[in-house]
């Protein structure tokens, strides 16, 4: 798990459970995306929340998830 943390003292991440986020403060969680099947069967991951595209579509929904990952990763987790 990658953490952001600002220099006001903010940390940013894609929310996971590898730690106790209680730990760092009071926590606000927030979505980033819709990861949505569409009517033909495939996915597509939208990341409005966050000011971001609309990804896909994808085959499965652990591609679509991959990609909303990355994403996050890439865009959203920066300084």
């Amino acid at each position: 798990m990658e953490l952001l943390i600002t220099p006001a003292g903010q940390v940013r991440c894609v929310y996971g459970e590898a730690l106790d986020l209680a730990t760092l403060g009071q926590l606000t969680i927030r979505r980033g995306s819709y990861v949505e099947p569409l009517s033909d069967g495939r996915w597509t991951a939208d990341l409005s929340p966050v000011h971001g595209p609309l990804l896909g579509p994808f085959t499965g929904r652990s591609e679509a998830l991959a990609a909303e990952r990355t994403w996050l990763d890439c865009h959203w987790l920066t300084a």
